[in-house]
């Protein structure tokens, strides 16, 4: 009996023994897995060579000058007061964990660091929360992945292209104008509109079409449900708050094996796209090969696909394409979402802005209406709208002042010597003509703050005024931007700059001549309700009064006078 006792007193002494084993095993593991993740990070304080460059010093070891960056109402306010106070366009300060970031408006600096993609890629938590939800699509590829896919992706996205989808933009601008019209009958004029969430399910109606021929129906819901624009909700609603679990994912790989809710919704979305997604390229695919005669089919007619995916999918079987170089259906796959973010918010958020700006400029909006109403149609073509001056000059104005994505983050994959086009004087008082750069420092691209730079476009940079577009012509200040478009950074530059920049243009134009020839629009509360809040990545306008609520922008809108 007592021998029965003591092996069962030693079994339970060795049970406690294996689980403190356990214990001691995870806890080291977990103490390694933060040491490999944060240390590089936490000794970059001490050890990069952007502690050279001038700036301001940390206000906390965990937050760096971040809690007053983003005590800001406005991207980039506290970076353009530190290049006044510290007589520098070149900067460092520290961010969390007190990490030292890199911000400059250098010209030469900013085209040395968008031309070099592969030496500074989109930092590695970035690409990974990225991949989390949109697969390898072109926003997080990187390297030769992502030059395959733009490679395959570019005939998508020409002029061509473009002008087939005008008509399908300015379709679902009528259907908004008629929605609009229907609000203002229904509730007298000037009827109070939320024109951010009205353009938000507008563009997402476009690019459900424009992307890959399906219907949304989010201007004019038609009451059935509708599982790609649940699963779109759940993954890229801008409200979603970032848990702490989220946080632990972005860094653990291991803590995506943790349930939660927020994780499960976003699976079992994702899951919906991907049946989706793959049901519409093999149906394509079919289609594409019939269009081709490679197989016959009853169906009558012959199938013109002028969607995004139909025509990337048929770039992508192109005969000409090697075999290595042909994307798989995964990489096809991730396209989906990635057109919804690259497409639906920013071109939402800018044309909103357009509208902000013309109610505080009405001699702008008064204008812009007389040259919109001598056009004889409701339908122009992509020519058309090109070659009105004044539109053109508004959309550029826009993107200029009110760049729907702010800023943008990149990290040095290697220690490297960044050329400047001034020489700044560092810490020590000494001059430098070249910013020296440590592997796994982070870059700031100061989109807007580039914009609106005094030093490049004047002394009233930061007013609204459609008029530098016309007449002379622009500063030669502004030549050496290395922006795709416009003497800007809105789209970026380099190897990595907006693929779909045009189609953004046509779509905006093709809004704002449908809503600007029928309404006429004024701001619904004060100018001064009104912020700019820069969310994951989008600035949107948000009131004061009422930040809860997120982003909104309520105009208040009747029919012009001449209709």
């Amino acid at each position: 009996m007592w021998i029965d006792g003591l092996a069962l007193l030693w079994g339970s002494v060795f049970d406690v023994r294996s689980i403190l084993y356990l214990f001691a095993v995870i806890v080291i593991a977990l103490v390694g897995a933060l040491v490999f993740t944060f240390g590089p990070m936490l000794l970059s304080q001490y050890t990069s060579k952007l502690n050279n460059l001038p700036g301001p010093k940390s206000t906390s070891w965990i937050y760096g000058q971040m809690k007053r960056i983003h005590g800001e109402s406005e991207a980039s306010v506290v970076q353009e007061t530190w290049v006044k106070e510290y007589g520098s366009e070149t900067l460092m300060y520290n961010g969390l964990l007190n990490i030292p970031r890199l911000w400059t408006l250098d010209l030469r600096a900013l085209n040395h660091i968008l031309t070099h993609s592969n030496d500074y890629p989109k930092p590695e938590v970035a690409r990974r929360a990225l991949s989390n939800l949109l697969s390898d699509g072109l926003l997080s590829a990187e390297g030769e992945l992502h030059r395959q896919q733009r490679r395959v992706m570019n005939p998508a996205f020409g002029p061509a292209q473009i002008r087939d989808f005008t008509e399908t933009f300015l379709d679902k601008s009528i259907e908004l104008r008629d929605a609009w019209m229907g609000e203002v009958e229904k509730n007298g004029s000037p009827a109070r509109i939320d024109a951010l969430s009205w353009l938000s399910r507008a563009t997402l109606d476009i690019i459900g079409l424009a992307g890959f021929n399906y219907h949304f129906h989010s201007i004019n819901p038609d009451g059935k449900p509708n599982e790609l624009n649940e699963a779109f909700i759940h993954i890229f609603s801008p409200k979603t708050s970032v848990s702490v679990i989220a946080v632990l994912r972005m860094f653990f790989p291991i803590f995506r094996y943790v349930p939660n809710i927020q994780g499960r919704r976003v699976a079992r979305a994702k899951a919906v796209m991907r049946q989706i997604g793959m049901d519409l390229i093999a149906q394509k695919k079919a289609e594409i090969a019939e269009e081709k005669g490679v197989v016959t089919s009853e169906r009558s007619g012959s199938m013109r696909g002028r969607d995004l995916l139909t025509l990337l999918l048929k770039a992508n079987m192109a005969t000409d394409i090697p075999d290595h170089q042909r994307m798989p259906d995964e990489d096809v796959l991730a396209q989906i979402p990635t057109f919804f973010v690259a497409g639906h918010e920013t071109t939402s958020t800018a044309t909103t802005w357009c509208l902000f700006a013309l109610t505080q400029a009405p001699g702008v909006q008064t204008r812009l209406r007389e040259e919109l109403l001598a056009v004889p149609t409701d339908m122009p073509t992509m020519e058309e709208l090109n070659e009105l001056p004044y539109l053109d000059a508004v959309v550029r104005e826009t993107l200029r002042l009110y760049a729907p994505v702010p800023n943008t983050m990149r990290q040095a994959s290697k220690d490297d010597v960044i050329p400047v086009a001034e020489p700044f004087v560092d810490r020590h008082g000494v001059t430098q003509d070249s910013i020296r750069i440590s592997a796994g420092d982070i870059v700031l691209i100061p989109i807007i703050a580039l914009n609106r730079s005094k030093k490049l476009w004047g002394e009233d940079a930061a007013e609204f005024n459609p008029n530098r577009w016309l007449g002379e012509g622009l500063p030669d200040a502004v030549g050496p931007v290395p922006g795709v478009w416009g003497h800007m950074l809105t789209f970026l530059g380099g190897p990595r700059a907006c693929i779909g920049y045009r189609f953004t243009l046509v779509e905006m134009k093709a809004l704002i001549f449908t809503l600007v020839r029928r309404f006429e629009f004024e701001l619904a509360v004060p100018v001064e309700d009104v912020e700019k809040k820069q969310g994951a990545a989008v600035q949107r306008p948000r009131l004061r009064s009422d930040p809860e609520a997120g982003g909104q922008l309520p105009l208040l809108v009747k029919q012009h006078h001449a209709l």
